[in-house]
């Protein structure tokens, strides 16, 4: 049996833990000046390292079977969850009319909609020699801002505008990330990684919505023009903090090392508790002084609990339509109530 690669489990499951402590921190941004700017930092790679990650894994492309599993493990939970929100959305604002839009991806849902995308985007461009596919893609994403009808419907700005990670991370291999977590890469990771800090510092007013990558130029007001000249820029930085970030992942096992498997376990039931938490009497019960370290504790535990193998063993017949975990756990109590 094949050696699990701690390093990708560290960095997955580091990333989704930003993924829920970023989902925290959005409700302070407009009141705290170092938490929008923490806010920002985090946009800068935890995204587009995610998304590079998942490319890295998409190698098994053209195998037989590929794209009847990716279907079944994207689509299939996309369809269950975009459901689940949509009640989950009528009960928690007390909506008058149900209202279910299946190609209007309900928040972090956008994520498996576009990685489907990607995967079936690969089939054209991972034929294309590697300089020529990601110049059409990083040209693809700097273009679609100038058109408003591509928007978040079927996610398709993200998909476009993300895109290129996605290429990136099917076209490295494990050497490209071993040169990454050399002693001269990680302090060049270093001075990148405080040039950016103090950039976000002197421009407090940069629109967040820039690292989302959902946003058609004309949303920006001005920006419309040049618009395609900040997105190259935020693309720079993306590509550079996510390069950091791999710089300083670990490569040994940790204790939360294996939690690192179930990234989207975390990713599609943690919303609803940040969608619970947001607009609630305990939202605006937390101060500023509070939050930051209150947020990140909370991350912290909810991302180990949602990566739990009582979490995932309750929830696998909905998200992976598997029962094999949740049949294990039971066969499991039987022997221990059986030696009893």
């Amino acid at each position: 049996m094949k050696k699990r690669d701690y390093y990708f489990d560290n960095a997955k499951i580091l990333l989704i833990f930003l993924v829920v402590f970023g989902h925290f921190l959005q409700s302070y941004i407009e009141t705290s000046s170092f938490i929008s700017f923490l806010y920002k930092f985090i946009y800068t790679f935890h995204m587009p390292a995610f998304i590079l990650i998942s490319g890295f894994f998409a190698k098994g492309i053209y195998e037989k079977g590929y794209i009847a599993k990716i279907t079944k493990k994207l689509i299939l939970p996309y369809i269950l969850f975009q459901i689940a929100y949509a009640v989950f959305y009528y009960f928690l604002h007390s909506k008058d009319t149900f209202k279910l839009e299946l190609f209007q991806p309900h928040w972090s849902l956008w994520f498996l909609i576009s990685l489907f995308c990607w995967n079936i985007l690969l089939l054209a461009f991972s034929r294309m020699k590697p300089g020529i596919a990601l110049a059409i893609t990083l040209l693809a994403g700097l273009g679609a801002g100038y058109f408003d009808w591509i928007s978040t419907y079927f996610s398709l700005s993200r998909t476009i505008v993300f895109f290129p990670f996605f290429l990136t991370g099917y076209l490295l291999s494990k050497k490209d990330f071993k040169k990454l977590i050399q002693p001269k890469a990680k302090v060049a990771a270093l001075i990148v990684m405080f040039i950016v800090a103090v950039g976000i510092l002197c421009f407090p007013d940069l629109n967040e919505k820039w690292f989302f990558g959902s946003k058609a130029y004309s949303e920006f007001h001005s920006a419309e023009i040049f618009g395609i000249l900040q997105r190259a820029g935020i693309y720079m930085v993306q590509f550079a903090m996510t390069a950091c970030f791999f710089a300083f992942v670990p490569r040994r096992q940790f204790f939360f090392t294996n939690w690192g498997r179930n990234t989207l376990y975390v990713y599609l039931l943690h919303g609803f508790i940040v969608r619970t938490f947001r607009g609630s009497g305990l939202e605006d019960y937390v101060d500023q002084v509070q939050a930051l370290p209150l947020l990140l504790i909370v991350s912290l535990l909810l991302t180990a609990l949602l990566s739990s193998k009582f979490v995932t063993s309750l929830t696998q017949p909905i998200i992976e339509m598997k029962w094999s975990k949740l049949k294990h756990a039971a066969n499991r109590l039987r022997n221990e109530y059986s030696s009893l």
